[in-house]
């Protein structure tokens, strides 16, 4: 990584706010203040770089040359901008809250921080050789125009890595019921005050994610299938990693979910070819071609 000022050899950056209606304000409020909250610095390193290595474990880093350009869409905390750019690249780590970029800049200070909406990218068409996001775009009011944008400011043939939270299509009706009754608590808890829906979901960190975790991973040692069992997903990870997932899952208060069709078609949609799905959690990471 070459620094901050590196990045604007490959891209043209103006000053830019997010316009109206291209972000729902209360969310980006409610990010800024998540990622202020759990900025990460406690997480053990170790468990940080799985999780990576697992979100990129497809993603073609031989086919991205030296000194690329690359850009990270909805940064958050930094955390994946920080391990991405510690290849030969130059990152972009954008967030439409200024609050998130505050902390991105503690945990990655070799990329250079923008403030913008990913439906209105301050960059020239056809100027960086990569771009990722990971669990940002079914937050906007405009998927399919931030799909559309990332693939305007992408070289042809540049890869882009997706994560989209999925509709369960892969479980059982009575999954998807319990689902949609979580979802039902996620409405009222995320239009609560701050400080009340932090207490809420540290309590349902505490009193759901940590039991059912814990349960997954006894009975996976125990020879186990435990695919099914909610929460499963978290069996290794720390608990803070639970608080702040609960956060980020109940206290957000706009959120989709796709099937992987609707997905391919997003992608299509948005101008992608040589879409490639991971078979396997995290449902559903993609890699597709501009």
């Amino acid at each position: 990584m070459k620094g901050r000022a590196g990045a604007s050899r490959n891209a043209d950056l103006e000053t830019s706010r997010p316009g109206a209606g291209s972000v729902d304000a209360p969310t980006v409020e409610g990010f800024g203040f998540e990622w202020s909250t759990y900025d990460q610095a406690k997480r053990d390193d170790g468990s940080l770089r799985r999780a990576f290595d697992r979100y990129f474990a497809a993603f073609p880093w031989a086919d991205v040359p030296p000194g690329a350009a690359g850009i990270d869409v909805g940064c958050g905390t930094g955390r994946w901008a920080r391990l991405a750019a510690e290849r030969d690249v130059r990152l972009l780590a954008l967030d439409a809250s200024a609050d998130a970029l505050a902390v991105a800049g503690r945990h990655a200070p070799a990329c250079r921080l923008l403030q913008a909406s990913a439906v209105e990218l301050p960059l020239r068409s056809q100027s960086l050789d990569f771009a990722f996001s990971l669990g940002v775009l079914h937050h906007l009011p405009d998927t399919e125009g931030a799909i559309a944008e990332i693939h305007r400011v992408l070289k042809p043939g540049a890869p882009f890595l997706v994560y989209l939270y999925y509709a369960f299509e892969n479980r059982p009706a009575w999954f998807r019921l319990l689902w949609r009754a979580s979802d039902a608590v996620r409405r009222g808890i995320a239009r609560s005050p701050h400080r009340l829906r932090l207490g809420l979901t540290k309590a349902i960190a505490a009193a759901v994610y940590l039991p059912l975790a814990r349960l997954a991973r006894l009975l996976e040692r125990r020879g186990r299938d435990v695919e099914m069992l909610p929460l499963s997903a978290y069996r290794d990870q720390p608990y803070y990693v639970m608080q702040t997932d609960a956060l980020d899952r109940f206290g957000t208060r706009l959120e989709k979910r796709y099937t992987r069709t609707e997905i391919e078609e997003l992608l299509t949609g948005g101008g992608f070819t040589g879409i490639r799905f991971r078979e396997d959690w995290p449902y559903w990471v993609v890699v597709a071609r501009a």
